[in-house]
Order: C-alpha cells, then structure tokens, then sequence
C-alpha cells in the first residue's frame, strides 16, 4: 500500500511540474510575441540581408543632327512600410491624422479610385502591418515630384514609411521613327535589336549594388547602402531625322495605296557610306503597316533587274562588250535550254546600252551565257569581288539570312543559272548589298562599308569616332566606271529608259536602275495566280555630281494594281530624293513667281489649244473665225488665238511650224503636199525650207526637233 501511494506522489509530482513547465513556456511564448515581437523581427529581418543588382542609367541614342532617337526616363515604384517605427509611434497617431487628406490627394493625383476606396485600403494595411506594400508602379517623374508633397509623405521616409524606388523606362521621343534600326530596349522580357542590342555593352553602363532586407515576403532596400552604378555612355549615329522622316512616309504612303506586302528604303551618303536613313515597314494582320523585321539589311531575295548593273559591270570589265556593242534581242523571247526568257517590250537590234537602259532580260542573258557558260567562274568571282556573296558589315543585328551566291559546283547548279543569274535569279542578295554596288559606281570605284554610329559620347565629350572605311579601293577600272554611269543614265534620261517617265522630270540629274522581280506567293512556285511582284529602284543624285545614293525595295501583293520598279520604287525614290535636294543641296531660293511680260508663240490645232489653256486655267481668247489651226501668242499670263497667216495663203505657200509638235508640223505640211523628213524628238527647232515661200507638191522639207 504505502508503495503505491509513494508512485502516486511521484506521479502527480510530474504532472504538476509538466503543467508548470508548459504554463512556462506558453507564458514566454506570449511575452516574447506580445512584448518582445518588434525586437526579434527587426533582429530576424537583420539576417536576411543581400546585395542586390542597381541597373546604370542606359545611355542615350542621338540623331547625327542632334535629336534623341532613345532615351531613359525616370519611373517610379511607390511602397509603404506600415511597420514604421515613425508611423505607428503613439498609437499610431501620425497615420490617423493624415490617412484622410492623403486619401483625398492620392485620389485626385491618380484618378483610378475614390478617396474612400484609398482610405479602406490604407487603414487595411496598417492594421495588417504590411512591411512592404505596393500601392503604385511605374508613376511618372511629374507624379513622384506631387507625391512627395503630399500629407504624411513630406514627412519623411522614417516618419511616414514611404519607400520611393527609382528605376528607367526606356522611349523613343519619336515614337516610330527608325523604330527598328534604332531596336528600342523595353524591358529584360524582350530581346533587343539593332543599335540597341549591337552596343548593349556601352549603352548598359556598369551595374551598381543596393543592400536589400527581407520583410514580409519581399525585400526592401536598406537606405544608405548602395554602390552607385555607372551610367551608360551616349551613341551618336549617322541617321537624319529629317531625311528617316521622309522616308518613312514616303515608303508608308505608298505600302497603304498599293496594298503591298512590305517596303524598304535606303538613304546613304554616297562619299562615307553613312546611313542617313533607313525605313523598314510591313503589313500587320490588322492591316496596319510597322518597324517589323530589318527589311534592308537583313532580307536576301531575288533582287531582278537591278542585278544587271553586276552583270553589266563583268562583261565590261572582262573586255566581252562595250556599251555600244549590239546585241539582238530577239523580239523579246528566247528559250535558254528549255526554259524560256521573255522581255516586258519587245526590242530585236540595241546597243548594250540600250539593253540596259530597255532592261532586256533576254540581251543580258544572252551576253553572260555567250561569255560565261563554259566559264562560269569567271563570273562568280566578279560577284565575289563585289561582296554581293559577303555580309555587308553594318553595325546592326541583322533580321535573317545572309547573302548567296551560287557557285557552280552547288548540285542545284544546271546550264540555266548563268543567264538567270544575269537578269537578278538564282541567287540571294540583301537591298544593303545591292546599295553598296551602286555607291561604288557612283563614288567613282570607292566601295564604302555602311554604318549606323558616328561616334560614342560620355558626359559631352566623344570617347571614340567611327572614320568612314574602304571595303574595295576600286571595282573595276575607269574606262568601265565610266560606262556604267553613262548606262545608269539612261535609264532615267533615254527616252525608252524605264525610269524615265517617273524620274526624268527633275531639277536635278537622277541615274540607277530599275527592278522588277517575280516573287512566289507563299513559296507555292512562279505558276499563274501565286505570281507576287518585288519592285525595286537603286540610284543616285545629282548625277553629275553625287552625295546621295538610295535603294527602294517593295514586294507587293496580289491585290496591287502597281507592281514595276518605276512606278512603285521610283515614285518613292524621287518622292524622297526631291524633299533632300530641296532642303539640302539646292541653291535655289523659292520667291512668289511675278508675271511673266516675255511673249510665246506657238502653233496648233485650235481644240487642243484650247484644251490645254483650259486645263491650266490660263484665260485666252480666239480672234480667228474659221479653220481648224491657231497661232497662239502668250502674254502676261494671257492667251491669244489668232489664224496663222501661212495658214490662209494658198497653197502653194511653206507653213511656218517651228514650235509645233511632230503631229501637228507633219499633218499640216502634208496636207499641202510636201514630203517631210523630220530628225530628233521634241518640238520643230527649224526647218530647211523658210515659211513664205513657195513650193511645188511632192517637194521635200526636213524639219529639225530639239
């Protein structure tokens, strides 16, 4: 018995104890949660400390006319630290007094609640001590600068528990302009291009460190502990942005009327090989057209007629023709083994300049494959020379594939690729190669490396100057230099040149070549209904004396109505070449025009006369009263119409019919029995029987046009 009471004791003795102990312990636990909590969370937040990256400044990206084309500005993230020593001190008496007029202004600063909607919001917090609450992101400089004034905010950071943290957004001032060559940097979740990510290194600057404390589930910056980043150096580039503005619209005005697919256009300045301007724009699926995929320097395709300057250029050089060599173009179609060639106009005898000037797809295919079949290398190392197989170095990411240029002993290579190589097919050039070729032509030889970046700045000063760079020294001699030039003349001056309806009529010399290539729709092949058109217009200007060399590359769509080279590139190309030479290279001044007190005479038919002064609402009157043929006599922007007086002598009298179109001078003469000889195209310059005089019927009169 007394054994058992002795256990008993023991036992109780135990739970007593253990009872004890746990009052103990829940005790402790209440007193260090309740009493002690804020010093062993602060003490706890201590040792969750690390260093954290500080982004640098990124620098900016300047126009080489001074205007930013990307830039940084300041944002700002906006917490609270409802833990705050300052802020819940006194029962929290600095919170309750102000939590309604901050309330009031943060509504009316942000617009996106009501004051109401703040104060439920901020009392919820506080009361969950919230160590590290978001209340807004990303806030503008103008917003931050209203905020720090506002209750409780101007109080201070310790006072207030207000954590402002600063970061950089990246803009483009001008919006789109050369949005892709520029490849504005938004945020690490998209890959940067162009300019962008070619200089990143020097754009970015070096990284800085901030001390930052974990609390509630995010950490916090320490005030006081950063290691200042260095901010990014400046990038001054070649680009104009009156010259990029230009073209960009140019482009974009005719992507929109023609409903093409996408367009590119090249501005480079012809002795340096400095990119004025680079225009890349595609359609989007909302129809839309934007800075998509780097068109111009990153896109190989079949680039059509303007391959033929290479062509052109190897036959020259390597003795086989000159410019006036004579080559039959068969009535515009030949089978080249098997496959057929055909010409847009049809055109048997042409000189090789003229074949040029005509775009005769079957004279040049013929003159490579005469001269270039059995040797086929002999070609392809001219093309090689002239870097069209070679990335063209410019100082951008480009958007895809590189350049390709068949060799012959590629398994694809069969006896058709000479002469379709030597009319743009068959191989994969990029607009940028094909820009290069023609600078060089037109920089008398001198090939030029393109690029975008003049010079790197830090704090005002250049760190490092980018020199213009010879990549050929010369491309071929001067007697075909000179041929060349002659050739990409007249393709704007000849009358049957191809570029000469849209271009010839300037203040200023214009030389290229014009390009026209079948393209398939959605890789489907060349059968009717895929086929799609690549316009394209590779030139300079003035041509006598060049600073400006351009490339307009189009590809249109199936929906088109304009689809050759000259209509759709070359309307681009002088719409752009006009607006340079008019705000950088003409000497001329515009003044309102005075009226002119000279007098004009001219011959004609009275209906189309009048039709004309009609048409340029130029007031005139007939004083004639019969008879179908006027002498109309311009002055002071008047216009009198009288009947010629060799019109109504008989008929035995010469006509007078200098000023008079071909037409009218061949139809009146005729009409009084004389045989006409006529030289030249124009207007009647003379004529080598003296009106008045009189004549037999079946005489012969030769009349000379201007």
């Amino acid at each position: 018995m007394e054994v058992k009471k002795d256990i008993l004791w023991r036992v109780y003795l135990s739970f007593i104890i253990m009872i004890l102990l746990g009052a103990v312990v829940l005790g402790r636990a209440f007193y260090i949660q309740r009493v002690e909590g804020k010093f062993w969370s602060r003490m706890g937040d201590s040792l969750h400390l690390k260093y954290m990256p500080l982004e640098a400044e990124r620098g900016t990206i300047y126009s080489e006319d001074g205007n930013m084309l990307s830039t940084s500005i300041p944002i700002f993230d906006v917490f609270v630290d409802f833990g705050a020593d300052g802020l819940r001190e006194k029962n929290g008496k600095r919170f309750k007094d102000n939590v309604d007029s901050l309330s009031i202004y943060l509504a009316d600063l942000f617009k996106d609640k009501t004051s109401t909607a703040y104060k439920k919001e901020l009392q919820l917090a506080y009361k969950n001590e919230d160590r590290y609450y978001t209340l807004k992101k990303r806030i503008s400089f103008v917003e931050y600068a209203a905020l720090r004034e506002f209750p409780l905010v101007r109080q201070g950071r310790n006072k207030s528990g207000f954590i402002i943290d600063p970061r950089d957004k990246r803009i483009n001032p001008y919006v789109l302009l050369a949005n892709r060559t520029i490849g504005l940097s938004r945020d690490i979740s998209t890959k940067n291009v162009g300019i962008e990510q070619s200089y990143d290194t020097v754009l970015r600057g070096t990284t800085g460190q901030r001390l930052m404390r974990y609390i509630a589930g995010a950490y916090m910056p320490v005030e006081g502990a950063e290691l200042e980043p260095e901010n990014g150096k400046d990038i001054i580039t070649t680009l104009d942005t009156y010259m990029q503005d230009v073209a960009e619209n140019a482009l974009m005005k005719m992507l929109v009327g023609n409903n093409s697919i996408h367009g590119t256009a090249i501005v480079m300045e012809t002795a340096t090989g400095k990119i004025k301007a680079i225009a890349n724009l595609g359609k989007q699926p909302d129809g839309t057209y934007a800075e998509d995929l780097n068109y111009g320097a990153g896109k190989a395709t079949e680039p059509g007629s303007i391959f033929k300057l290479a062509t052109l250029l190897s036959l020259l050089e390597d003795k086989y023709v000159t410019k006036n060599s004579i080559v039959d173009c068969e009535g515009g179609v030949k089978l080249f083994y098997g496959l057929r060639i055909h010409d847009t106009h049809p055109n048997h005898l042409l000189t090789v300049k003229q074949a040029f000037a005509a775009s005769s797809n079957v004279a040049f295919a013929k003159m490579a494959d005469e001269y270039y079949h059995t040797q086929p290398s002999k070609f392809i190392d001219h093309l090689h020379y002239l870097r069209l197989d070679t990335l063209t170095g410019i100082d951008i990411t480009a958007a895809s594939g590189r350049p390709l240029i068949k060799k012959p002993t590629a398994r694809s290579w069969a006896n058709t690729t000479i002469p379709f190589m030597a009319h743009g097919y068959e191989e994969l050039v990029t607009p940028l190669n094909m820009l290069m070729l023609y600078n060089a032509v037109a920089n008398n030889g001198k090939m030029m490396k393109p690029y975008l970046v003049n010079a790197i700045r830090e704090y005002g000063s250049d760190i490092k100057t980018v020199h213009p760079q010879i990549v050929v020294e010369k491309i071929c001699s001067d007697e075909t230099l000179a041929q060349l030039q002659e050739c990409l003349r007249a393709v704007v001056d000849s009358a049957h040149g191809t570029g000469h309806k849209i271009l010839f009529d300037s203040a200023y010399g214009i030389a290229g070549k014009t390009g026209t290539a079948v393209t398939a729709l959605n890789n489907k092949g060349y059968n009717k209904g895929n086929k799609i058109y690549q316009a394209s217009f590779i030139g300079y200007f003035p041509s006598n004396q060049p600073k400006y060399t351009m490339a307009v590359v189009i590809q249109n769509s199936n929906e088109s109505k304009l689809v050759y080279g000259a209509d759709v590139s070359g309307t681009v190309f002088k719409e752009i070449s006009d607006r340079i030479y008019g705000r950088f290279l003409s000497t001329k001044k515009f003044i309102e025009p005075s009226k002119d007190t000279m007098q004009y005479n001219y011959y004609g038919m009275k209906n189309e006369l009048g039709s004309i002064f009609s048409t340029l609402k130029l007031p005139y009157k007939d004083s004639a009263v019969g008879g179908y043929w006027r002498e109309a006599s311009i002055k002071n922007s008047m216009a009198t119409l009288g009947m010629p007086v060799t019109a109504i002598t008989g008929n035995t009298i010469i006509p007078a019919v200098i000023g008079m179109g071909l037409k009218d001078a061949v139809y009146l003469m005729e009409n009084k029995g004389l045989k006409v000889m006529a030289t030249g195209r124009g207007k009647v310059l003379s004529q080598s029987l003296p009106a008045g005089a009189t004549f037999k019927k079946g005489q012969t009169i030769a009349i000379f046009l201007n």
